[in-house]
């Protein structure tokens, strides 16, 4: 569910081209990246999408919408 909602993030972020938005690159490398194993995975996810994860993205990516 963690990864499946941080990919939605690029997914949404994206340019019309589907190049990858800088400032959501950015924020993953910080909150999750740089984190390491500092502190919980949830925190971490927290920290970058700002929310608690959603099961939408994993249902999408399996085609269960």
């Amino acid at each position: 569910v963690l990864s499946a909602d941080a990919y939605a993030a690029f997914e949404e972020t994206a340019a019309p081209d589907g190049s990858p938005n800088i400032e959501t690159g950015r924020k993953y490398r910080e909150a999750i990246l740089e984190a390491g194993g500092s502190r919980t995975a949830m925190e971490s996810f927290k920290a970058f999408r700002g929310r608690e994860p959603q099961l939408d993205a994993l249902l999408r990516h399996q085609g269960m919408n």
